[in-house]
């Protein structure tokens, strides 16, 4: 069945940047209603009308430029910059002196903290520390004295921006951790994945051969010993850390990336019935619902490979002439099946040491799968007595998964 690449994109930054562009713009016409409402006092209010033109035209024309990490180069942030410091440096030319040394607005006012932030967004606290302290030099040339509402605002614009910068740089750290996280847990599940096929399909032909090699001795007996080594280095490689290359962890412009290859959902629910009645037999009784018992398809396929698995082992471990039950019952919060053996019961402490030995029959085939599903598997056993496994669904969990798995 063909796979999909299921990409998720994870970013702190852009709505930092999102909201700086929101911000140049606002902050631009409010430094433009300024000289508007204070016009006739300005000595020479043509270098402002100049100076105003530019900035508009700067700032809207730049707006692309802070769309992201990637497009605000080196160059760009130099240059914003210099708009800003440029516009303080004029406003002692453009405004009256009495105006300045009443604490009077510069021209660019508060617009020249968002060429600062980009600084602290695109750098970190180190370039904001840099970008401030240019600002805070241009801001005491042009009163010409470290007055205090001078040195409070250029405090203030100091102070905000390493702390901006520092939270973005732990973000970024939070942000590459949670991705790898991620990868990690993909990875995992993919490694189960692996090795519930690989322990449905390989694992049992060559035990199988290794057993009919034994039996019928001579060079079927060397074949089945060869294959017996294949099937303890299998299960080593399966059990020690099969990790599949499909997943990938990135941290582009926009953000860190996980992509995930996934097994893409079917159109429409699954009757767990159908997928279970090719396992009745002249030794396997199926008893089931009169009505439909729909599942999500993989929920479904996982649950009936999951029953699969259990009369491989009835097969395996009880004899060629066991009999097994399977018992359907569709609960109105959960759907249970069971796969009940009249064999000789499972000695205590046996599943246990068949995981340590890298049998992971139980553990992968059966348990990981009903464990993917949110669900849970029970195996209850007494020697001479048969063994029962009961496979529980919840229906909430499988409704969400199948969502989830859709979005």
């Amino acid at each position: 069945m063909p796979r999909r690449e299921r990409v998720m994109r994870m970013s702190v930054e852009l709505p930092l940047w999102r909201a700086l562009a929101g911000y140049r713009v606002l902050t631009m016409l409010y430094a433009i209603g300024l000289c508007a409402t204070a016009y006739d006092r300005f000595t020479r209010p043509w270098v402002a009308v100049a100076y105003y033109a530019v900035l508009a035209v700067w700032t809207l024309a730049t707006l692309p430029k802070v769309s992201g990490a990637a497009s605000c180069t080196r160059r760009f942030l130099a240059a914003d910059l210099a708009v800003a410091v440029v516009g303080i440096l004029l406003t002692p030319i453009a405004d009256n002196h009495q105006r300045i040394a009443s604490g009077g607005p510069t021209l660019p006012s508060i617009w020249t903290a968002g060429a600062v932030l980009a600084f602290a967004v695109k750098g970190g606290w180190r370039w904001a520390a840099i970008a401030s302290t240019a600002v805070a030099a241009a801001n005491l040339i042009e009163r010409g004295h470290p007055a205090r509402d001078t040195v409070h605002n250029v405090i203030l614009v100091w102070v905000a921006s390493i702390a901006i910068g520092y939270v973005v740089e732990v973000a970024r750290a939070s942000e590459r951790t949670l991705a790898r996280a991620l990868e990690i847990e993909a990875a995992t599940r993919e490694r189960e994945r692996l090795a519930r096929d690989i322990h449905d399909s390989v694992l049992q032909v060559l035990a199988m051969v290794k057993r009919r090699g034994a039996a019928l001795g001579g060079e079927a007996a060397e074949l089945g010993r060869l294959a017996g080594e294949q099937e303890v280095a299998l299960r080593t490689l399966v059990s020690g850390g099969l990790v599949p290359v499909s997943r990938v962890s990135e941290d582009l412009a926009e953000g860190a990336v996980v992509r995930a290859v996934e097994e893409p959902d079917d159109d429409g629910p699954l009757d767990l019935r159908a997928l279970l009645a090719p396992y009745a037999g002249a030794r396997v009784s199926l008893a089931e619902p009169g009505a439909p018992v729909p599942l999500p398809p993989d929920a479904a396929r996982e649950v009936a490979a999951a029953v699969g698995a259990a009369l491989d082992n009835v097969r395996a471990h009880a004899g060629e002439g066991a009999r097994a039950w399977i018992l359907v019952e569709d609960e109105p919060d959960e759907i249970v099946v069971t796969v009940r053996d009249d064999g000789p019961g499972i000695p205590e402490g046996r599943l246990a040491q068949a995981e340590g030995e890298g049998r992971l029959g139980v553990a992968l085939s059966i348990r990981g799968r009903l464990r993917d599903l949110g669900g849970g598997a029970e195996i209850l056993s007494v020697p001479g007595q048969g063994t029962e496994v009961e496979l529980k669904v919840p229906k909430g969990a499988v409704r969400a998964r199948g969502k989830k798995a859709e979005r």
